[in-house]
């Protein structure tokens, strides 16, 4: 891993924590055959370096009237010229220098029903993950927020049908 020395301990040791984070630091000294004290010194190394960014709660969307998954596919403006920015007002404003990429980034970060954006290769340059409450959320949505910010010229939409595989768990190798 890059910058770091991850052994076959701290994998085990990641591996569980990434099936379940509120282990005790005891559970998981146990679980690898390791005392306390150095188990809780590796975890500790491992946060530090960032390798464990945090810990988290993982909710059901569904369960909090979150039903519609949405992958929204963004093409921004390319032509250079000062770039327009959109308060949360709907009033705009330019921000001398500010890119339409550097607007549009900061503006995903203020809205809630975008829990992942990436930027990607290809025909579209980023990768929504929207989730909303039904298909009049999304509209709302699209049309207030998505649509409303000056630097987007395109999107295109996929809607989940079905969750075949989800998980939060990365391959540790």
């Amino acid at each position: 891993m890059a910058g770091v020395e991850i052994d076959a301990i701290d994998r085990r040791i990641l591996a569980i924590l990434q099936e379940n984070g509120r282990l005790s630091n005891q559970d998981i000294a146990e679980r690898i055959n390791l005392s306390p004290s150095p188990c809780l010194r590796r975890i500790r190394r491992l946060e530090e370096s960032g390798v464990i960014r945090g810990y988290v709660a993982l909710l059901d969307p569904q369960r909090l009237g979150l039903a519609l998954l949405a992958y929204v596919d963004v093409r921004l403006e390319k032509r250079g010229g000062p770039a327009v920015s959109v308060r949360s007002d709907g009033s705009t404003s330019r921000r001398p220098g500010a890119t339409h990429a550097e607007l549009f980034r900061a503006a995903v970060q203020a809205w809630p029903e975008v829990v992942a954006c990436h930027a990607m290769t290809g025909d579209m340059d980023y990768m929504l993950r929207v989730h909303v409450e039904d298909m009049a959320h999304f509209s709302r949505f699209m049309q207030d927020q998505l649509l409303h910010h000056p630097s987007v010229i395109d999107v295109k939409t996929s809607f989940s049908l079905d969750t075949i595989k989800e998980t939060t768990a990365l391959p540790i190798l």
